[in-house]
Parts: structure tokens; C-alpha cells; sequence
């Protein structure tokens, strides 16, 4: 049986971190996910599938981002049930990750935001004179 899922998302609000009574480190977190086609209103609709994260992962991954990161994540599917406190069943359906990636970085955001300039880095530049024999072919 294959059970694996990869998903692109933006979080939706901040990782936090919290620790079972044996110290390993857990974090729950929604992923929106942007749909491929708009509605009949011409606009993009996303999905907000419930994630989770365990031990050094989930500490690394609140370390790394925050609300809005662009992040990719590969996992499976895992449901599960529990009683609530009146005794009612609940079902839950989320992603249990395996592993992530940062599609976004802190100084990609600030660079687009704070500086967009036209300017070549080779603006400037002299030439570099090589000769024959320097060459190693």
C-alpha cells in the first residue's frame, strides 16, 4: 500500500512547539494550500489541511518560519479518534510529516520588499585578463 502525500502551503499562523511527558517535541499546524482552478467568481480558493510534526523537526521548523512561510512538506495521512468531553466521537484526518522544505526565506522577503533595484551586480566590473598559459587544458 502507498500512503504519501507532498503538499506547497503557507502556514497559517506561527509553530508552537509543546512536549509529551517523555520530552519529545510535537507541533499541529494548518497548511493553506492554494487550489489549481478559481470558483465560479473568478477567484483562487485554498484548502487548510491539519498537520503534524514531530521531535527535532518540529522544533527546527517553528525556529525557521512563521505565518505566511512558503514551505513544502512530504508525509502520509494518518486518522485518528478520540471522545470529546461530552462523550461525543470525534475524527480527525491530518498530514503526519516526514520531512520539510523552506521554499522562502527571511532574506528572499526582506530583499523583495525592502529593495528592488534594476542594477546588475556585474555593473562596474572590470575585465579579468587571462593568459593562454595559465590555463590547465
Amino acid at each position: 500500500m502507498i500512503n504519501r502525500v507532498v503538499l506547497v502551503g503557507r502556514l497559517t499562523k506561527d509553530i508552537e512547539v509543546r512536549y509529551t511527558t517523555g520530552g519529545s517535541a510535537v507541533a499541529d499546524f494548518n497548511l493553506a494550500v492554494n487550489r489549481q482552478f478559481t470558483n465560479q467568481n473568478g477567484e483562487r480558493e485554498a484548502d487548510f489541511i491539519r498537520c503534524q510534526i514531530w521531535r527535532k523537526g518540529a522544533e527546527n521548523l517553528a525556529k525557521y518560519t512563521s505565518k505566511g512561510s512558503l514551505i513544502g512538506i512530504e508525509g502520509r495521512i494518518q486518522t485518528r479518534s478520540y471522545e470529546d468531553q461530552q462523550g461525543d466521537k470525534v475524527y480527525v484526518t491530518e498530514v503526519i510529516v516526514d520531512s520539510f522544505s523552506l521554499l522562502d526565506s527571511k532574506k528572499d522577503k526582506d530583499s523583495s520588499q525592502n529593495q528592488q533595484s534594476n542594477e546588475s551586480p556585474f555593473d562596474g566590473a572590470k575585465p579579468v585578463e587571462i593568459d593562454d598559459d595559465d590555463l590547465p587544458f
